[in-house]
């Protein structure tokens, strides 16, 4: 079961954007995540008439590993780890670790 998932709200850990929160707009893949705001880079760009983009210097948000990041607890107002938690009937959940409480609620 992933850990960090589409949606949730991470906090940066290392790295030239450490404290930063912001919100996971999708996986890259297993180890990487797209996070709004952060590893943000500027990118030159050609203008592509066929596809209507006009050329110029692009703000662009890059993939960041996902253990760099940690998911914000609202209650603690920290990052923190998340864990698996089974409840009655088997259906597994996700939990923060300092407190227990379910992370999707």
């Amino acid at each position: 079961m992933n850990k960090i998932k589409k949606g949730d709200e991470v906090v940066v850990l290392t790295g030239r954007d450490k404290g930063k929160r912001g919100t996971v707009l999708r996986r890259v893949d297993a180890q990487h995540v797209l996070v709004e705001g952060v590893n943000r880079v500027k990118k030159h760009q050609r203008p592509n008439p066929m596809k209507g983009q006009t050329g110029g210097i692009i703000d662009l948000d890059k993939p960041i590993h996902i253990s760099n990041v940690a998911l914000f607890n609202p209650a603690t107002k920290k990052a923190d780890r998340a864990g698996i938690k089974v409840l009655e009937g088997g259906r597994r959940v996700r939990a923060f670790k300092a407190n227990g409480e379910q992370v999707d609620v």
